[in-house]
């Protein structure tokens, strides 16, 4: 048991530390800047104070405001994560296109449905013309 447990300390000692894979990063273009900076707004406030019989203004230092500012550093991707984010990119126009026929189908199915108005319109029309015919001195 001893050998395994000695073993295994002797291989995590060796691995590689975090140093290296910094250095790594480095040399592919990842920047190492300051994630966030604080900026402290100090104010200089006075107020009057009797002494002795006189006014005197003292004065009082504030912090009124703190400000943060993040700075942004580029990390480059790995081939995996940009494959997944194209793949992800290109189901997403696949699926709007496949919703774009699906809606311009249902589109063209609406307009050949027969307009009801229309067919009463023509059928009133067939209806006033016959009656018209029937009463009329000349026949067809």
């Amino acid at each position: 048991m001893k050998k395994i447990s000695g073993f295994i300390l002797i291989i995590l000692l060796a691995s590689c530390s975090a140093n290296y894979h910094l250095r790594k990063a480095i040399k592919k273009g990842y920047r190492c800047d300051e994630v966030g900076d604080t900026i402290r707004i100090t104010t200089v406030d006075s107020f009057p104070v009797i002494r002795d019989n006189q006014i005197v203004y003292e004065r009082y230092f504030t912090t009124k405001d703190t400000i943060v500012q993040y700075k942004t550093s580029f990390v480059p991707k790995t081939r995996y994560q940009t494959r997944i984010e194209y793949k992800l990119k290109r189901d997403t126009l696949r699926l709007i296109e496949k919703v774009e026929v699906i809606k311009y189908k249902k589109d063209k199915n609406d307009s050949k449905k027969p307009n009801l108005w229309l067919f009463i319109i023509g059928f009133g029309a067939g209806f006033i013309t016959k009656w018209l015919l029937k009463f009329s001195k000349y026949t067809l």
